[in-house]
């Protein structure tokens, strides 16, 4: 997977929370706030997800995608 650089704004506190958490864990700051977005968007669940099922990727992101507009339109 490629990664792309950026530059973030974050509370002092937060990126504070993110370097103990990353002392601990042996991670680099990035993979810390990478692991979190992951959580957070639910992108490690679908990582799962795919990874337990026989469906094509063509055919998964379309179920994916689906979901997200039933979703959208049910919060509306």
């Amino acid at each position: 997977m490629s990664k792309t650089r950026t530059t973030l704004t974050i509370d002092e506190d937060v990126l504070r929370a993110v370097r103990v958490r990353a002392a601990r864990t042996g991670q680099g700051d990035s993979a810390v706030i990478e692991a979190a977005l992951r959580r957070d968007l639910g992108l490690d669940l679908l990582d799962r997800l795919w990874a337990r099922n026989n469906l094509p990727e063509g055919e998964a992101m379309e179920l994916a995608v689906e979901a997200q507009h039933q979703t959208r339109r049910a919060k509306r």
